[in-house]
């Protein structure tokens, strides 16, 4: 689509396409934030123990992190963080398993419903930017959004020029809705307001798959389940801390499964993922009698 969805791209049949959006970090791979820090030899403990203090005077958690990176970025025995370091990083922080393959695995699952319908994949993340596009599945992604640094003359992360965070997070569900992806709105916020009429929306939410972790990807489980779409909680089964607070999704209604964060061939977030999507391209394909079935 371009332009709001005024005019199809060649061969694109508009309300035909499922979009599997997926939070980056604890979910398809371990904390890469986490990770980047380890590897600069910083205290992992007295760095999130700092973020929380900050989390108590009443900072909002993601800028209160993203301060901290910055004051240690400043700092004059600090790890210098640029967006070199950054992309570095990204090359060879790890993925949970199976999370490189399962974008063509669900691709090939859609196509045996319809050869018509297609599958495109969203990140809508609190983590940074500058890593998650330089991963090796960052192709996969149709778009990207996240938070963002400014680096200074020196190079070295200054501010957050763009934070996203549990509601923040919702504005893109709606971007992707209505079609306003990709580098063409870039440097356009105030787009995601104009209206499109239903007849013309790109994704319908009851043809979108959530896919998160934490108490950030709530308002995105809520907004696309109660439009008619699928929420899938997922967890580390190596965090054992984390068990709980995962397990309140369940308990409270938010997303439609809770699986561990492996993405193998057969194992239960795969299954899960298959299923949604294959429910969801057999009601399409049954609207427009492509079912193949």
């Amino acid at each position: 689509m371009c332009k709001l969805c005024k005019m199809p791209l060649k061969g694109e049949i508009v309300g035909n396409i499922i979009a599997v959006i997926f939070d980056f970090d604890d979910t398809l791979a371990p904390d890469t934030t986490t990770g980047l820090l380890k590897k600069l030899g910083v205290d992992i403990g007295q760095f999130w123990e700092s973020v929380q203090q900050r989390v108590d005077l009443d900072w909002d958690p993601v800028p209160a992190y993203l301060f901290g990176m910055i004051e240690l970025s400043h700092a004059s025995r600090g790890p210098r963080i640029t967006a070199d370091v950054l992309q570095e990083w990204a090359r060879e922080a790890p993925l949970f398993n199976g999370a490189g393959t399962i974008f063509n695995r669900i691709k090939k699952h859609a196509g045996k419903i319809s050869q018509d319908i297609a599958v495109e994949f969203y990140c809508i993340s609190s983590g940074i930017g500058d890593v998650i596009r330089n991963t090796k599945i960052a192709r996969h992604f149709r778009d990207i959004w996240s938070c963002e640094f400014h680096f200074d003359r020196d190079g070295s992360i200054s501010y957050p020029k763009k934070i996203i965070s549990f509601t923040d997070k919702t504005r893109y569900i709606f971007q992707i809705s209505k079609g306003i992806v990709g580098e063409e709105y870039r440097g356009q916020p105030f787009v995601v307001n104009k209206k499109v009429s239903p007849g013309r929306v790109r994704i319908p939410f009851d043809q979108m798959i959530v896919v998160g972790d934490g108490l950030t990807d709530v308002p995105c489980f809520s907004l696309v389940r109660d439009k008619g779409g699928i929420a899938i909680g997922v967890y580390d089964r190596r965090r054992e801390h984390r068990w709980g607070a995962a397990w309140e999704f369940i308990e409270e209604g938010r997303v439609s499964n809770l699986v561990s964060a492996d993405y193998g061939a057969k194992s239960d977030l795969s299954n899960s993922l298959f299923m949604a999507v294959e429910g969801m391209a057999k009601r399409i394909a049954l609207k427009n009698k492509t079912y193949q079935g």
